[in-house]
């Protein structure tokens, strides 16, 4: 009996754990089933089963509103990037470029297009933040930084930092640092720069302005340094919408003309010429020229230099340049610029001449330049915008701004682009303020000394020994140019 008791209680046992793991996988499959489901519910049309297709959805029957037809929708094409380039990468190019925007933006298109033929990769560029304008932005404040390297990456490599083990050898300073030689061509950097790239595997190229040659190069890479500056450096979406702002106000009132009024205080400390100025003016223009080591030249003729044609012109001079050549009175003329050296009493005349005389700070409200403050290469890139986007662009001093401009509308279709003769409107304005000429013989002979001078198509002035002196890559990149038979609005009388 005790046996058969134990036997017994050990039976029941058996069926007791046998029910509760059949409660436990039914328990299991249940949840399982359930989850399952849910997961294909929430799937729908892409995955479910076809039944499913047949059941009422909550989200059905809350909205009674006609179903989207996929037809009206708007199709938004997929980018389409280019491929990559496979090449042995032979070091990394770290640049470091000086200047304001314009002389920066050309000197990135030429590290781009020497990293290209030196197979190596090329670090995103540092901007200048010790000059003149103390500017804090960096690459990606200014520029669309990830177009940048995405439009660029069938030709060559750009990343957005170093690999980290060479990032640590560049803090602890083991890298070389050098800038390269002026105007030379792409021969000096496959023989000087290359090998020093292979041996140290990371290079700091400085002071990466005008290095180089403007003509003589293989036209492919003078193609490249044209896709860099006309495609890949596109300024970020916050800039560009801005500047589209700004054209759209000013086309609401008719053609507008962009005068770059290269009259500020730093200008004219760099060149010393104080055409107009007071003495308190003069005085405080050489106590800035002295204070900064790297403008070179300190004992300067500012009246030869002008008479020379190497200074900008004033606002006086530049009211009756424009009057001369029959500029329409009406027409409102956007001044990109900074801050006018002499304000407000400087500008009168050429306020008197052309009332409608506007500036970004006109235009807009504070709180829409308010990110933009004490940024001047974010501002010039707005007045970039609006000056390719003019009837007519007027710069008074060739600086870079005016020859990246200049190019840059040649190549949207040579678009009229006012090239003014300094040295020769000098001499004549000096001649019809001394009574000398009258005002018709005056405005005849400006009229025919810029018949010519108008962004027309002309060949490059190439002279092998002296680079310095012939015409600049960026204010004419022939090799990338088409004619163009669209001739801009006529605003002249």
């Amino acid at each position: 009996m005790g046996l058969k008791a134990f036997g017994g209680s050990r039976v029941e046992k058996l069926r007791t754990r046998s029910k509760m793991k059949l409660w436990m996988i039914r328990a299991t499959t249940v949840v399982l089933l359930w989850t399952c489901l849910v997961q294909l519910t929430a799937l729908g049309d892409t995955w479910g089963p076809m039944v499913l297709k047949g059941w009422p959805s909550s989200r059905d029957s809350l909205s009674a509103g006609p179903t989207l037809d996929a037809k009206l929708l708007p199709i938004v094409p997929a980018r389409v990037l280019p491929p990559k380039r496979v090449y042995k990468n032979n070091g990394y190019l770290l640049i470091s470029c000086n200047g304001g925007l314009n002389q920066m933006r050309s000197a990135i298109c030429d590290m781009v297009a020497i990293a290209r033929y030196l197979n190596v990769t090329l670090i995103v560029p540092e901007l200048d933040k010790t000059s003149f304008w103390a500017d804090p932005s960096e690459f990606e404040d200014i520029f669309d930084v990830d177009h940048f390297i995405t439009s660029l990456r069938d030709e060559v490599r750009i990343l957005k930092k170093l690999p980290i083990r060479l990032k640590k050898r560049v803090e602890l300073g083991i890298i070389h640092t050098m800038p390269p030689v002026s105007w030379s061509d792409i021969s000096y950097y496959h023989m000087q720069i290359l090998p020093l790239i292979q041996r140290y595997k990371v290079l700091h190229l400085n002071r990466t302005d005008a290095r180089l040659a403007n003509s003589g190069q293989p036209l492919d890479l003078q193609k490249l340094r044209c896709r860099v500056n006309f495609s890949a450096l596109r300024f970020t979406t916050q800039i560009e919408e801005l500047g589209r702002r700004v054209v759209k106000l000013l086309r609401q009132n008719g053609p507008f003309l962009v005068l770059h009024l290269r009259y500020e205080m730093d200008m004219l400390a760099f060149s010393g010429c104080t055409q107009g100025c007071n003495d308190e003016e003069v005085e405080e223009l050489t106590r800035m020229r002295y204070a900064y080591p790297w403008w070179k030249e300190k004992i300067i003729n500012s009246e030869l230099k002008r008479k020379d044609g190497l200074c900008p012109l004033t606002p006086e001079e530049t009211a009756l340049a424009l009057r001369a050549l029959d500029i329409d009175r009406d027409i409102q003329i956007y001044i990109a610029a900074g801050e006018i050296y002499g304000g407000e009493r400087r500008v009168a005349s050429l306020a008197a001449a052309y009332p409608k005389l506007v500036r970004k700070e006109t235009l807009l409200a504070p709180a829409d330049l308010q990110f933009f403050q004490n940024h001047s290469s974010q501002m010039a890139a707005l007045d970039y915008l609006v000056s390719l986007e003019s009837d007519v662009f007027v710069p008074t001093f060739d600086g870079n701004m005016a020859k990246v401009v200049e190019g840059h509308r040649r190549y949207l279709g040579f678009k009229k682009t006012i090239l003014l003769d300094r040295k020769l409107l000098v001499e004549l304005i000096d001649k019809y303020t001394s009574k000398s000429l009258s005002w018709d013989e005056f405005s005849s002979a400006v009229k025919a000394a810029h018949a010519q001078r108008m962004g027309n198509p002309t060949k490059r002035l190439v002279i092998p020994d002296k680079p310095k002196e012939e015409d600049y890559f960026y204010a004419n990149p022939e090799e990338c140019l088409q004619p163009s038979d669209n001739e801009p609005v006529n605003i002249m009388l």
